[in-house]
């Protein structure tokens, strides 16, 4: 059976570190550590589950610790944010979950504390001395089975309207280990599939369907169970991961893990996401005055 995950590193950790067709790189910045894959190949990416292109994985202290909003790691991680973005022009910001369940509710909760300033133009921007603002439009798509239409539906019909120049997709994701949950940020350049992370996939949101580039970026809220019990015992025979799959998902329910502080990493991953993304779009104002735009 696949172990189920979301993130790029931990994909290769389970193909192997030496897969021809990736290149990696680590580095410390400001107290961070960022893991930097480029998926090459085809071949590679089949190999991952990946879509070819660019994850960036930023590892941090746990955010149900500690976390302000003037924190000098939101300018750190704007910066690659803002490397995978075009210099100028619309960006649409997109929120996708369901916000009334809480470890699916990292998108909504995002997007709500995103600074859009489409609306921002002429002598108004000007006489307020808002006329360096990007343009950016916000939006929070519900999930199909609130709103009756695909998420990708709904995101397309948007891009045809306002054409940005590039979507910013922020999901939950799913981890393979629990210490990875609220410590871990992923930003790629290559999409993403809603529902994917609960295996519930849909249609992707990526430059091939909408047109235009799309940032996804994503915290790990969950861990598959199935994925957690082959991870944590050691299983010799096929029969004996089945009969540990049978325990795990009765009756064929499949189930997820989550922190019990999830409440507070969803609250705390949202603010530095949000606030990271508004420093990235806004290169030309600073944290405080972005706090005093909000």
């Amino acid at each position: 059976m696949q172990l189920r995950t979301d993130l790029a590193v931990e994909a290769r950790e389970i193909v192997g570190e030496d897969l021809a067709g990736v290149d990696y790189s680590s580095e410390k910045k400001d107290g961070i550590e960022i893991e930097k894959l480029v998926v090459k190949t085809v071949r590679a990416g089949q190999l991952l589950h990946k879509e070819r292109g660019t994850y960036i994985t930023i590892e941090l202290p746990p955010l149900t610790d500690d976390f302000r909003e003037t924190d000098k790691r939101l300018v750190a991680v704007g910066k690659e944010i803002r490397r995978l973005l075009p210099v100028n022009g619309l960006v649409l910001v997109v929120g996708l979950g369901n916000v009334k369940i809480t470890p699916d509710a990292l998108g909504p909760k995002t997007a709500s504390q995103i600074l859009a300033t489409r609306h921002i133009s002429g002598e108004i921007a000007r006489s307020t001395g808002l006329d360096k603002l990007r343009p950016v439009a916000v939006l929070t798509t519900g999930v199909t089975g609130q709103t009756g239409i695909e998420t990708g539906e709904y995101i397309e019909s948007v891009v045809r309207k306002i054409r940005p120049t590039a979507i910013v997709a922020i999901d939950a994701l799913a981890s393979r280990h629990l210490e990875r949950l609220g410590c871990t940020l992923q930003i790629s350049d290559t999409g993403i599939s809603p529902g994917a992370g609960v295996g519930n996939h849909r249609t992707k949101i990526n430059a091939d369907t909408m047109g235009v580039p799309v940032v996804a970026i994503g915290v790990p809220t969950v861990v598959d169970a199935s994925t957690l019990a082959l991870d944590l015992l050691t299983v010799e025979s096929e029969k004996q991961s089945s009969e540990l799959l049978s325990r795990v998902t009765p009756k064929g329910r499949a189930m997820v893990v989550t922190p019990k502080e999830i409440d507070l990493l969803i609250d705390r991953a949202s603010k530095l996401i949000s606030m990271s993304l508004n420093c990235a779009l806004h290169k030309d104002f600073d944290i405080s005055q972005l706090l005093s735009l909000l």
